[in-house]
C-alpha cells in the first residue's frame, strides 16, 4: 500500500520536473487546479459532514439489528436505503460488512448494503449533477441500485 508521504514526495518531484520544463504551463495548471478545488470544496465539506453524521448515527449494532437473519426482503430494502444514503469509503466498508456478519446480519442484506455504500451516492448527487449532468447522475445511481439488488438476489439464492 502506498503511503501518503510517498505520494506527496512524488507530487513534489513531478511538479518540480514540470516547473523546470515550462514554468508558465505549470503555474497555469496549478492555478486551474486550485480554482477547481475551490469550486468543489463546499460540496466536499457537506459530504464529509453528512458522512460523519451518518457514521455516528448508524452504528454496526443498529444496522445489524435492522438487517438481521430474519429480516428477509424488508431487510434488503432497508440495506438498500441505508447504503444509498450513507457514503463510506471502501476501506471502511469491508470491515463493516465483516462486523455486521459477525453480529448476526444476513449475507444478502450485507451484500446489498456494501454494494450500495460504494456505488450509490445520494449524498454526492448534487456534486455529481454539477459535474456530469442531471440525467447521467440519475441514470448511474439507478443502475447502481439495480445492480446491487441483483447482486443481493444472487447471494440470496446461492448462499441460503
Amino acid at each position: 500500500m502506498i503511503n501518503g508521504s510517498i505520494l506527496y514526495t512524488l507530487v513534489i518531484i513531478f511538479l518540480g520536473i514540470s516547473f523546470t520544463k515550462d514554468k508558465h504551463k505549470t503555474k497555469a495548471a496549478v492555478i486551474s487546479a486550485w480554482k477547481m478545488f475551490r469550486n468543489v470544496l463546499p460540496d466536499l465539506l457537506a459530504i464529509m459532514l453528512f458522512v460523519g453524521l451518518a457514521l455516528s448515527l448508524l452504528t454496526p449494532s443498529l444496522i445489524s439489528s435492522i438487517i438481521g437473519e430474519n429480516s428477509g426482503l424488508l431487510g434488503i430494502i432497508y440495506s438498500t436505503l441505508i447504503g444509498s444514503i450513507a457514503l463510506v469509503p471502501s476501506f471502511v466498508v469491508f470491515p463493516l460488512g465483516h462486523t455486521l456478519v459477525q453480529n448476526g446480519a444476513a449475507l444478502p442484506q450485507v451484500a446489498v448494503l456494501m454494494s450500495t455504500l460504494m456505488s450509490v451516492g445520494i449524498a454526492t448527487l448534487s456534486m455529481e449533477q454539477k459535474t456530469f449532468g442531471r440525467s447521467f447522475a440519475y441514470a448511474r445511481n439507478i443502475s447502481a441500485i439495480i445492480m446491487s439488488l441483483l447482486f443481493a438476489l444472487i447471494i440470496w439464492v446461492v448462499m441460503t
